[in-house]
């Protein structure tokens, strides 16, 4: 995520431009006898973070577990309600703000130490080491159970690992380092540090996350173009061959700056790829980095309990601004589905369909990566089209598909090249282009499928002749005007919406499906019958719907915001929600006058209205953050959340002066020394030892 949230704020993105504050007395002994900060430290170096900074292998276009019985747990109180908590309200304090009854605490900032050796973070800008320490931008994350033996666990809830992802880096406040990896497909990845092209770099910008059906984790690559430069003279370098069409469609035109000037840090090699211009007389690539870009992109596949297996990258799911990764359920006899988003304004939602149907021993196997291997190497990638009447149609992304082949504007060769750039693919296919999809996740009851679209500046009712602006359509009805504070005009869909689909009657292999918008963001004083579609109220509305994780334990649909519209308002949140099911809505026309010509009608499916009920705000952040990324322990009681760069917007200039900082969370919250803001992990329980989000 970290991104401009597609509006003229304090935000800039190079891929997208065009709390209760006091403290529980009792806390830290309820916290220590079920999960233990020392523990998930201890696990979260030792493991997730070396297995994910280890080699990469980018795929092909141990040990069993010790899962002993549980001990007991205390079953749910019989008045339980889900949600029935007290809402919270919009909030611009510089803290996190919780449900009362409820205590969120900081167990991992940004700094922290992940070695013994490692020195005490002092937070006043003058650290270092930071290989040996916590990243920054904590983003997408999974808990991986461990037994009391230290074996993989299902059911664990006192110890795990947590998987945490590291989005990127506030330039003025920590040093970027380069991590070195393996990985690979064909000749369209030579470089000069891999000649045969089976080998590339690191993992860059992690955002959202998955977990698999075999207990291994997903992290999605997602806005990575930025971070390289293409200089002016680099189309004629190439010849004007196809790859210079290629780099214009992920972003790097000619002429392209990258974002943080890596490539200017030297004559060494790992500052030299940073340039991916044509600068070696090679015909392949191997004497230089022109097709370094391409070794980045992808869902990247990583057993968090074993740190002696090659991450990989599993290049058959397509390369894009992959966000997380969400599977259908596993159904024995079936194939998986695995579905993702392409985050970027006008941008496509893809699916996945195993070759090999789910097998139910995969779930506890001897090697994990082996059995990813099985299931996310060999299958069939598809784009969507939604059609104006609820339905739609999943396209095969495939060399043999006619029109495919045929595709005028990008000539494929193979179907690694299919896979390598699937946006040119979905282009030929005539998908239909998005207000940004980001995070989904797949409802544990009827297997429906939420997608996040956080928003869009580029939709418009009368488009600009020649420019990248859309109309809006069925499945991205709305463009109008939102004022922010009393001036600021945002234009297009400022405050996105979740849309919702449910495949046929094929299940994960079906090439249809319907589908409606769940929620339609907006503040609630909004026009109800063009803006707040939902009718959502003031404990309800909410901007920018980004990350979005289904409980595995409650079932409840957790909505986070990246948002830069509703600002002025509130600081970003997460949301509680029991949805419905497609279709429990009704059909809405929206129009669109023009001048000189007819109106433009565009016809829309709404979700059923939410109710106090069915969804409320449960957190607001501190200021100047991003809520994102969670995972919970298995029986629902600790729920895990990412409050990542509180007080970005906070000058350089300024942070000399900490009463000029934006935001001085979390030192504010007593975590950590000194008052520079961090990127924290927390973990939020309820009082009284149930379930969070329940009475």
């Amino acid at each position: 995520m970290n991104k401009a949230a597609d509006l003229p704020t304090e935000f800039i993105d190079t891929d997208e431009v065009d709390c209760n504050p006091s403290t529980h007395p009792d806390f830290d002994a309820v916290l220590e006898a079920r999960l233990s900060r020392r523990n998930v430290l201890r696990g979260s170096a030792g493991t997730a973070a070396a297995a994910l900074f280890g080699s990469l292998a980018v795929s092909a276009c141990g040990g069993g577990n010790d899962d002993p019985t549980p001990l007991p747990v205390a079953p749910a109180p019989p008045a339980e309600k889900l949600l029935g908590f007290p809402a919270v309200s919009k909030s611009l304090l510089d803290s996190v703000v919780v449900p009362a009854g409820y205590t969120a605490t900081p167990i991992y900032a940004l700094g922290d130490p992940l070695t013994s050796t490692a020195a005490a973070y002092k937070n006043d800008g003058t650290d270092s080491d930071f290989e040996n320490r916590s990243g920054d931008h904590h983003d997408g994350m999974e808990w991986f159970g461990l037994s009391a033996a230290g074996q993989p666990s299902a059911t664990s809830v006192d110890r795990g690992l947590l998987a945490v992802n590291h989005e990127a880096t506030t330039d003025e406040r920590l040093s970027s380092f380069f991590i070195h990896a393996d990985g690979g497909t064909t000749t369209l990845l030579i470089t000069k540090y891999s000649p045969t092209g089976t080998r590339t770099r690191g993992t860059l910008n992690n955002c959202g996350t998955g977990k698999t059906p075999w207990g291994t984790f997903l992290t999605g690559e997602e806005n990575w173009a930025g971070y390289f430069t293409r200089p002016v003279g680099d189309d004629a370098a190439r010849g004007g061959d196809k790859s210079a069409t290629a780099l214009r469609r992920y972003g790097r035109g000619e002429g392209a700056a990258s974002r943080h000037g890596w490539e200017t840090g030297g004559i060494a090699d790992k500052y030299a790829r940073w340039n991916i211009s044509k600068i070696g007389a090679s015909t392949d690539g191997s004497d230089d980095y022109r097709n370094e870009l391409n070794g980045m992109g992808y869902v990247v596949e990583v057993d968090a309990y074993d740190k002696s297996k090659v991450a990989r990258k599993r290049s058959a799911l397509g390369r894009f601004a992959h966000e997380s990764a969400s599977f259908s359920k596993p159904v024995a006899g079936q194939p998986l589905a695995l579905y993702m988003g392409d985050d970027s304004r006008n941008e496509y939602i893809y699916k996945w369909v195993s070759a090999a149907n789910w097998d139910a021993a995969d779930a506890n196997p001897a090697d994990r990566m082996a059995v990813g291997n099985k299931y996310l190497d060999n299958g069939k990638l598809y784009v969507a089209r939604f059609d104006a009447a609820g339905s739609g149609q999943w396209l095969e992304l495939s060399f043999s598909n006619p029109v495919v082949a045929a595709f005028a504007t990008y000539p494929f060769a193979d179907q690694a090249d299919v896979s390598i750039h699937s946006r040119l693919a979905a282009d030929a296919l005539g998908a239909t282009r998005m207000d940004r999809p980001e995070w989904c996740g797949v409802h544990p009851a009827n297997g429906e499928i939420y997608f996040s679209l956080t928003n869009n500046s580029n939709r418009r009712a009368v488009p600009t002749p020649g420019g990248s602006q859309l109309e809006p359509d069925s499945a991205n009805p709305r463009a109008y005007t939102d004022i922010k504070g009393m001036s600021t005009s945002q234009s297009g869909n400022p405050n996105g919406h979740i849309l919702r689909v449910k495949d046929g009657a094929a299940g994960p292999a079906a090439l249809s499906f319907t589908w409606d918008v769940y929620l339609f963001g907006a503040e609630a004083s909004a026009a109800p019958g063009a803006v707040n579609l939902s009718s959502l109220t003031g404990d309800q509305d909410f901007s920018s719907p980004d990350g979005l994780v289904f409980s595995p334990s409650t079932g409840i649909c957790w909505v986070q915001t990246d948002d830069g519209a509703f600002t002025d308002v509130t600081n970003c949140m997460m949301l509680a929600a029991l949805p419905g099911q497609v279709g429990d809505g009704k059909k809405v026309t929206l129009s669109y006058p023009r001048t000189g010509q007819a109106a433009l009608a565009v016809e829309t499916y709404v979700g059923k209205a939410p109710t106090v009920d069915t969804l409320k705000r449960f957190l607001v952040g501190p200021v100047g953050c991003e809520i994102t990324g969670l995972c919970e322990t298995p029986d629902g009681k600790a729920l895990f959340v990412n409050i990542q760069h509180p007080g970005e917007n906070t000058v350089q200039a300024n942070l000399a002066d900490p009463t000029l900082y934006t935001s001085q969370w979390p030192g504010n919250a007593g975590y950590g020394v000194g008052k520079r803001p961090r990127s924290a992990t927390i973990v939020i329980t309820k009082n009284d030892g149930g379930r969070v989000g329940s009475l």
